[in-house]
């Protein structure tokens, strides 16, 4: 109202207009940011985000002094495969040293990182078939998988080196090595599926992270079964080609 007592309109004021724009303004390290935000459903977060930035970048020309921050669940995920990357190399490292310092020999400690890499393939093969993107938390579960793959490994490679110290042929003592140990081995394996087996089926509240690290290592366990007890014992056979030294421990146990 003016000091006359007359009405005047905002539009003799100022320029009206409605446009679509942030109703909060933020700031982070002295500057001003907007928050977009989105989810991914049906594909991996990193690839989506990936295409994203692909998207953007081709066809969103900033102004000066304007720039584009992916963060969240994006960011987090690549710190975490960054650490993974340096994780996973020195978990075999330290696996390949422990099982030379058991076996006192190259040959059985890559035969058993040969059983762990396959193991893998279970894994693998168990997230294509239930349509789960690969993640952080199914990085993991690879990582724990190896652990058991190892265990089982050690059983199998063991028995068989005490049947050769004993006096048995490479032959005969691989192929009772894997019918004695499957009982022992298949124990190990059920008592680790059957209790990841309801975390790899729920589809409840909370289930995207420990589901994708149960399927994982039921998988594994599943393939590594076979694997143990059909394809180990073979390489063995083709490793030892006949004139393999077994290590002096085993041959004073036999």
């Amino acid at each position: 109202m003016a000091p006359t007592g007359e009405r005047v309109s905002l539009a003799q004021l100022c320029k009206v207009e409605e446009r679509d724009e942030g109703s909060e303004i933020y700031r982070e390290g002295n500057q001003r940011y907007v928050a977009i935000k989105y989810s991914v459903r049906g594909r991996d977060l990193g690839g989506a985000v990936g295409e994203a930035i692909k998207n953007v970048g081709a066809k969103v020309q900033l102004p000066r002094g304007y720039h584009i921050d992916w963060e969240g669940e994006y960011e987090s995920e690549r710190r975490a495969d960054a650490r993974l990357l340096i994780v996973v190399p020195l978990t075999i490292l330290l696996i390949f040293i422990i099982l030379y310092s058991m076996f006192r020999s190259f040959k059985w400690a890559i035969l058993i990182l040969v059983n762990v890499m396959l193991a893998r393939i279970g894994g693998l093969l168990a997230l294509v078939v239930t349509h789960t993107n690969f993640s952080v938390s199914s990085g993991v579960g690879f990582l724990a998988l190896f652990g058991v793959s190892v265990q089982t490994g050690v059983i199998m490679l063991e028995y068989i080196n005490q049947l050769r110290a004993r006096g048995h042929t490479i032959e005969d003592s691989a192929v009772e090595g894997a019918v004695l140990r499957l009982r022992p081995i298949m124990m190990t394996m059920l008592v680790a599926t059957l209790g990841l087996l309801p975390a790899a089926m729920s589809h409840g509240i909370g289930s995207d992270s420990q589901r994708p690290f149960a399927i994982v290592i039921v998988g594994g366990l599943v393939s590594d079964l076979a694997i143990s007890i059909f394809l180990l014992p073979t390489l063995y056979v083709w490793m030892a080609g006949g004139h393999d030294v077994l290590p002096e421990v085993e041959t004073e146990d036999g």
